[in-house]
Order: C-alpha cells, then structure tokens, then sequence
C-alpha cells in the first residue's frame, strides 16, 4: 500500500499549511520505518549546493521514496550518478514533477509507462535551474541536472544529465518557499514550456471562497448556504460577484466590525437558506490554511459563539484571505438493516452508526480543453464528525453506497452520473475563470491547471438525494486516488486509471510545445477533405511552406509561404525534386521536415526529403507502396528470399499489372475469377469494379482507358501516374483499415477501424464504425499483417494507412496508402483515443519520436455512413444540406466530415460527406445513426443503411 506522507510524521508539522520544502524553517520528521535501500547514494547537485536543512529534506524525500516503492512491491532506485546521461536534445521529451512522491507516485508511474525515461522526478529544487529562454525573449527555460527517472513496470534510476535536460513540462507542489533554493512555484513562473500550474493559480484554486463561489453561481452545483467575510480581496476574486448561496461581505478593516459582522451573522443564521440546518461551521480561507486547522463547529442557536470564533480569525486574517461561515451539511439519512438473525431475517437488536460518504472526484484536463473525470473514490465516517481525506481509508462509490444502505444499481449509476457532470461543470467553471486572467495573474503563458479534485457529500433535500460541493483542491483528491489505487494492486485490481488522464495531458501538451514553430514543407495540398490540415498546422503553431500545382487553391492563404510549381506529371518526379530543392535553397528556407498527405506526392516528398536529409522512408519504399501490383508482387516475392515466419508474403494477393490487352489476356489465364480490377496508382476506389470473366476484363480496361486517360478527366486519383490497371483475385471477408505510426522501423501505434459492406460491383465504402468489432486475437491479427506488409515494402518512417480483408485463414492485404489515412480517420481517432495522427506525421518528419498512449482505452464508439451525391442529391438539396447538416454536428447530434464541396454527380465518383453518430456502446451508436439516416432521408430501398451496419456486431 502506498504511504502517506502523514503516516511517517512522528509529529504534526505546526504550520498553517503543510508544504512540501519545510518553509517554516523546521527540520523534517524522522521516519520510524527500518530503512532497507541504500542511504549513502550522491542526493547534492554539484551546480546548486544546498545548505544543512536543504540536503536533509532531499535526503527524507529520497528515503519516502525508497519506502513507498517498497510498499508497491517495486525494486530499489538504482544509482547511476557515476556516469552521467549525455545526448539529449532541444526535441527530445521531459517530462518534470518536482513535489513529494506520494503526492504524484500513481502519475510517475504512469507516466513511467508511458512515456519511459521521459517521466522524471526532482526531490530538491536544487536538482533544476533556469535559464533564460533563446526562442522566447523574456521567458526562461527549465533545466533539470539531477532526477529520478521512471522506466517501464516501476523501475527508476537516480541519474545526472550532462548537458542538463531541458524540461517540456513542468508540474509540482505549487506552495510558497522561505528556505533557502526556489520553490516549484518560482521555478513555475514564466517558462517557456507549458506547466501544470504556478503559484498564482494554486492561491485561486486552495482559495475556498472562490471556488464556491465558481461552483455555485457558474457550474451550477450545489454548495453549502456560505456567509464570507473577506478583507482586502483583490482582482480576480472579486470577479464573481452574483450572489446565490453564497453571500460575500467585504470588511474594511479588523478593527470595529463588531457591529456589522453580529448584524450580517444574525441575518445569515436566521434566514431561509439556514432553516433546515443546525449546525454551523466556522473557518478560515486562504492558501495558507489547510484541512481542518482553526475550523469550529457550533449550534445554530450559538449566535454568540459563532460570532466570538469569527472574531478569533479576525485577528489573524490576511489580505485576500476569508472567514467562511457556512451550514453544516448533514448525510441523507438511508435505513440500513441490521445483519441477518439466525432466521434470515434483520436483525435490529445492535444500533447501526450514521455513516457519511465523502465523494472524492478527480477532474482533468483533457483535449480541446475539456473537463474529463478520470477517478471517483469515498471515505465512509461517522455523520456526526467531519470527514477528512487523510482520517478515512479509501474505497470504491459502489461500496460506499452498498455499505449506506443504497443497492439499487441504477441509483447508483445515476448519482455516478451526476458526479461527473457536476465535477466537470465544477472545472470547467475554473478553467473558464482562468481562461480570463492575465499572463501574469497565471505565473506565465504557458501556466494552466491541469488537474483538480472536487469534494463532495451525498445529502438530502426533500426525501431527494442531493450532491454537495464542499471545495476544490490540488492535489488531496489526487493522492486519495493513488492510495486507493495502490491497495487495489495486491488483488490484481487496474492501477493508472486516475492518473492516466493527467500523463496523457502531459504527453499531448508536451508535443504540442516540441512542435510548435517547426517549418515544414508539405508537398501537395489536396482537396476540401484536407482543410483540417491546415487548421491544425495553425493551431500547433507550425511553420507550414506549401508546395501546390493549383496556384489558386485556397489553401494558398492559410499558410506561411506558398510556392506554386505544377508536380502533376509524376513520371518526372526525379526532376521535379531537384527544382524543388532549388526552391527552397532559393528562399533560404530552413526546414525542420517535409511531408505529404496527398497519395499523388508521395514518392516526390521521398525525393525531397533524401535531398535535404531530412526523416522519411526511402523513394524506393514509397514506389513499392504507390504502385497496388508492385506491392503485393514484392511481398510475394520475400517468401522465395527466405523471409522468417510469419512472412508479410502471407498476406499478398496473387495479381497483374495491365497496360494492354495483352497483359488482360495474360493475367486472366493466370488469375483466379472473380478478380478485381483497378487503376494501380488509383484512390478513392474510382475504377474499382468486381469482374467474372476474360470478357469482362477486357471491357472494363477499355472503358477505363477511354474515360480516365489523365488527370484532367478526374483530377486526385493518381492518373498523374498513368491509367495503368491491375487485376488481382477476389478475397472475400471483412474489411479494415489499420492506420500505423512508425519511427525507424518501430510501431508506435495502430488503430484499426471496421467497413460494413461495400457497394458491388464497384466496391464504394458505404459504412463504417471504430473501436473495432474484432475480437482481441483478430484485431492483433490485422496489426500485425499490416505492420509487416509495411515493413516487407521498406515503410519505415511515417503514417500509414493499410487497408485489409479478414478472412476465415486470417488477413489479406488489400493494398497500403503510404500517407495518413483519409476520409474520417483522422477526426475519428483523435476523438476516440485522444491521438492526433495529423500531429504524428508532422513529428516523425521533423525527427522528433511522438508519444501515444501505451493503454488508451476508447472514449466513445464511432458510427458512421458514406453520403454520395449520385444517391443522396435530393436529401442533400432538402432534409441533409450543409446547413442541416453543419447545424447537426454544432448540437452534437452528429459527426460530420465533409469529403467534398459540390453536388456533381458522376460515374465515377467519390464520397460527398460522412455522417457518425457516437454512443458509449456500438448498439446505441448504430441505432441513433439509423433513426437519424431515416429522418433525414439518407436511408432508402436503394441505399439500406440498417444492411450496411449490419456487419457492426
């Protein structure tokens, strides 16, 4: 079980707050636990020697450590100060938490797994130093000499870095230090890398008027009826004003408020906000205070007591500190049953406590700044005493309730239901408030709060169960998970999930400041069904320089330069590359990468890239991708090169290329029927059509000839290539697309989504849906054939999207997309995982190893129908327009992806949009789709949307 800080003290610390670096200039406790690691490991810092005190706090955090380490089953720190990490670069990951290591051990942890090497603990401040910053003038940046580093399964190193590291996000015990060294919260202030906090937003966030105050008139949660006195309080806490039940009275001094504070306490106790309490609590507010230091309790009926306590905390008040006095909120009562007597039956015979349930939610930041509960915990107590975290032992709501008396299990989703609205309403109200605050009101640009735990208590108002906000807090809520968690280790139980969040802010926050004012040169800007790249490109902060043969393409106005040069004969692709290398010698541009996201460019960007040295997999690699026969060809060829088992050639199709009717009636003698025949350069699946026979081979490759010659006949599908076609056998089964991210060779993630049936004899996708229906053996199946088949092509470097059959002998390739994977993929998975594959493409080709989620469980289940305007022109013109359809996915309702911007029907023709529907379960999502298809006239004989979900089982 992991240790509390409190469970070692051998004595209570006596100061106002309990800090993190001895502020009141006392030694640390001594710790009663036999020591079983090494204590004579190097814990100074050669750069920032630390005096008597300071090492002797290094030297009791290091211990702390070693014994909560020892608690989880996990090995000892291993000393390797003797050799000094070297190596690390401006792009490489840092990760920093400087605070006591129960506060964040279930983050290390996690993060340790992760992100391992990059997740790094510093036990003394003295351990980090600031430097001022060379890309923002006026900031600094944040080195880190000394640290524990987290690995995989909880192994951790001491380790020195020489060069220091430079830290990419920052977080720790934001409190106030007047010992000697700087505190997190100096450390914290005006970085140039983002950080979890600073000491100014630690202040609003432990001031518990505030964050009633927030609650209780933005987030809509309930609050105790509150009476506060307030003295000297400055902007921003005089921001919320509006009273509901919180009434905030402003004192002008300490002196002579004798008068006014009996007046307001005697109209606050008698009015109808206090009528169904009777009892008060008095206590102070301010980040000085914590727990239950200098709180009292009264009678409703003790006006002259109550008013003696405010008077007692008068005195001792500070500016921008408060006195709250508040109703003492009684638990809702729920009968409990005695245990059973020998018949059976309740026995009543021993009088059963009043139990209260203190709720403890932990609330982060996830993407797109939105509010996201990650862990909710209860401590059971006495309901005639104050709970406290740290006096309570944790345990699941659903015990907590059951053990209340409280079975009924939809009783308890439903009040796990409203904790989760009323805790995220509760952060988003923060966010929101400090959204609106200056750079130096939050300690710096890049500071913001990531992480709060909201308290709450489970009362009653009117027979009805009612949740109560009690406070906000940094990190109580945090470390109550963490214990929770650590006793949940010993029966086998998920460890990481209240963390899990967090680390994935961290890692996300951290890329997005790694990439932020990289130049890269994107070759091809493709059609309206890429807008989103460039929206990203400026939300990332990317330097983007676009390469585009249509010199009036709009997204020639939405980048940092634009050069117009004309790539769509990509027989000369080797030529093309060398003046585009002159271009950009020419403009002087100095570029961190270069990337495509167009099927067209893909071997052209190879071109580039080996020309200014930058990461990319090879042209020949990219040649064998592009060309559909030539992949399965090669791969079918490694099993005569010895290729180990299981070889990628298990996957590939038997297939010809075909350039005349020669080579059709060639490839027919050799191929199995039915076959397929397609462009083999195409997308989009245009010119995809089932064939039966010789005849019908012939027939298609002349109608393909005659009516797609160029890129001017259907501009996007690769007839820059050529109109060259192949013919490979039928592979009958479920169809996928893995979508991988790979650095030098290594996957770093896969994400597979499933394709109902498509349209014959054209194969046009109609439907979709993401997680994957396949069960865990299936799935990995696919991951890994798709993983191989890149390999086997010499895919090293990059995104890519691999598209497959799963068949009753298991997978079959279709063919590789060796860029990103299109349509809805991108949105999708970001909104599922949290994984930005767009940010992913961007990182690998500017060198820098992205970070995705080790264990990311999806958030939603994704559904989703294809719309084509040769099917749907009439609805899309009526009951499914853009407006509707824009206005639909503004509410929420759906998730739209618009493929196109004209309502042109033709023969061969692509996607117009994509319409999804979320849903927690894949049921539900595919059941609301349908109601939704019906209503909006996307859903008919000739179109049967319920046939093309029918495969999401």
């Amino acid at each position: 079980m992991m240790l509390s800080l409190d469970q070692i003290h051998t004595e209570p610390p006596p100061t106002p707050k309990e800090l993190d670096w001895a502020e009141q200039g006392f030694l640390p406790p001594l710790s009663p636990l036999r020591c079983a690691w090494r204590r004579d490991v190097p814990l100074d810092c050669k750069i920032s020697p630390e005096d008597a005190q300071a090492r002797a706090w290094t030297a009791y955090y290091y211990d702390l450590l070693q014994c909560t380490l020892q608690q989880e089953g996990l090995p000892e720190t291993i000393d390797h100060t003797k050799e000094p990490r070297t190596g690390f670069g401006p792009s490489d990951i840092t990760i920093c938490v400087l605070g006591s290591p129960t506060s964040y051990l279930s983050v290390l942890l996690e993060g340790g797994n992760q992100c391992p090497g990059n997740m790094l603990l510093c036990l003394s401040p003295a351990w980090l130093s600031k430097a001022p910053s060379e890309s923002h003038p006026g900031e600094s940046s944040l080195l880190v000499f000394k640290a524990v580093t987290f690995e995989l399964g909880g192994r951790t190193t001491l380790e020195e870095f020489a060069p220091p590291r430079r830290v990419t996000y920052f977080t720790g015990c934001f409190g106030p230090c007047k010992v000697q060294g700087q505190s997190a919260a100096e450390l914290a202030r005006d970085l140039d890398c983002p950080t979890g906090g600073s000491g100014e937003l630690a202040r609003l966030l432990e001031d518990k008027l505030l964050t009633r105050q927030l609650m209780d008139q933005q987030a809509c949660v309930a609050v105790p009826p509150t009476l506060a006195f307030t003295f000297k309080r400055p902007l921003p806490l005089r921001s919320v004003t509006e009273e509901q039940r919180v009434r905030m009275v402003e004192l002008s001094g300490r002196e002579g408020q004798d008068n006014l504070l009996q007046e307001e306490i005697a109209a606050f106790l008698q009015s109808g906000a206090m009528e169904s309490y009777s009892q008060v609590v008095v206590k102070p507010s301010g980040w000085r205070w914590n727990g239950a230091q200098a709180v009292s309790f009264h009678a409703k009926s003790e006006q002259g007591c109550v008013l003696q306590a405010v008077l007692t905390l008068l005195e001792t008040l500070e500016e921008e500190e408060s006195i709250l006095l508040e109703a003492f909120i009684p638990t809702a009562h729920v009968v409990r049953p005695g245990p059973p007597d020998t018949n059976g039956s309740p026995c009543n015979s021993s009088p059963q406590p009043n139990l209260a349930v203190r709720i403890c939610a932990v609330v982060c930041r996830s993407r797109k700044d939105q509010p996201l509960l990650s862990k909710v915990v209860c401590g059971v107590g006495r309901a005639d005493k104050p709970l406290k975290h740290q006096a309570t032992v944790p345990q699941t709501l659903e015990s907590s309730l059951r053990q209340w008396g409280l079975k009924d299990e939809a009783q308890i989703a439903a009040i796990h239901a409203q904790i989760k609205q009323k805790a995220e309403a509760a952060m988003k109200a923060f966010m929101d408030m400090e959204a609106g605050l200056s750079v130096e009101q939050r300690g710096g640009r890049r500071a913001q709060t990531d992480i709060i735990g909201v308290d709450f208590l489970l009362s009653s108002e009117e027979q009805v169960l009612q949740l109560v906000a009690l406070e906000m807090n940094s990190q109580l809520c945090l470390e109550t998970c963490s214990v929770f968690e650590s006793m949940g280790r010993v029966v086998g139980a998920p460890a990481g999930e209240a963390a899990r969040p967090l680390v994935e802010t961290m890692m996300r926050r951290t890329q997005c400041h790694l990439m932020e004012g990289k130049h890269v040169l994107v070759i091809g800007a493709g059609g309206v069904s890429k807008k989103f790249v460039w929206e990203a490109a400026r939300d990332y902060g990317l330097k983007i320089h676009l390469v585009e043969s249509d010199p009036n393409h709009f997204a020639s106005q939405l980048v940092q330069t634009f050069i117009h040069y004309d790539t769509t004969d990509h027989k000369r692709d080797e030529e093309h590359a060398q003046r585009l290398l002159g271009l950009v010698q020419e403009r002087g541009l100095h570029l961190d990468g270069c990337l495509s996201y167009w099927d067209d460019c893909m071997v052209l960007t190879a071109l580039v890239c080996e020309g200014l040295g930058l990461r990319c997999s090879s042209p020949t690699a990219m040649r064998v991708a592009k060309q559909k026969s030539r992949t399965h060809l090669h791969l079918l060829r490694r099993r005569k090169e010895g290729a180990r088992w299981p070889s990628a050639a298990l996957y590939a199709v038997p297939c010809c290329h075909l350039e005349s009717h020669t080579d059709v009636e060639r490839a027919a003698s050799h191929i199995s029927f039915p076959g397929v025949m397609k462009l083999e350069y195409g997308a989009g699946a245009v010119g995809v059509k089932l064939v039966e026979d010789a005849q019908q081979c012939h027939l298609h490759f002349d109608k393909i000839s005659r009516d797609l010659q160029d890129d001017s006949d259907h501009p996007g599908i690769g007839l820059g290539w050529g109109n060259a076609m192949l013919l490979m056998e039928y592979v009958s089964g479920t169809e996928h697309d893995v979508d991988l991210v790979m650095y030098e060779g290594r996957m770093l993630g896969a994400f597979v989504s499933d394709n109902g049936p498509t349209r014959v004899p054209n194969f046009t996708e109609t439907a979709a849906c993401m997680p994957t229906c396949l069960p865990p053996d299936r799935e990995a199946q696919l991951i890994r054939a798709a993983y191989q088949c890149c390999l086997g092509c010499g895919l090293t470097d990059g995104v890519f999207n691999v598209e497959l059959k799963l068949t009753a002998s298991g997978p079959k390739l279709i063919e590789i997309n060796p860029r990103m994977g299109g349509f809805y993929l991108r949105d999708w998975i970001q909104e599922i995982y949290g994984v930005d594959i767009m940010l992913a493409s961007v990182m690998v080709a500017c060198g820098v190893v992205p970070l995705l989620p080790a264990r990311s469980r999806p958030r939603m289940h994704l559904v989703g129908v294809m719309c084509l305007v040769s099917q749907h022109l009439q609805a899309l013109k009526s009951t499914a327009s853009l407006e509707t359809l824009q206005a639909l996915h503004e509410r929420g309702v759906i998730r739209l992806n618009l493929l196109d911007d004209e309502l042109v029907s033709s023969e061969y023709e692509e996607p117009y949009c994509n319409v999804a529907c979320a849903s927690s379960s894949r049921r539900e999502a595919c059941l609301k789709l349908l109601g939704i298809c019906q209503v909006l006239g996307i859903d008919s004989p000739h179109y049967p949307v319920a046939h093309f979900l029918s495969h999401f089982k």
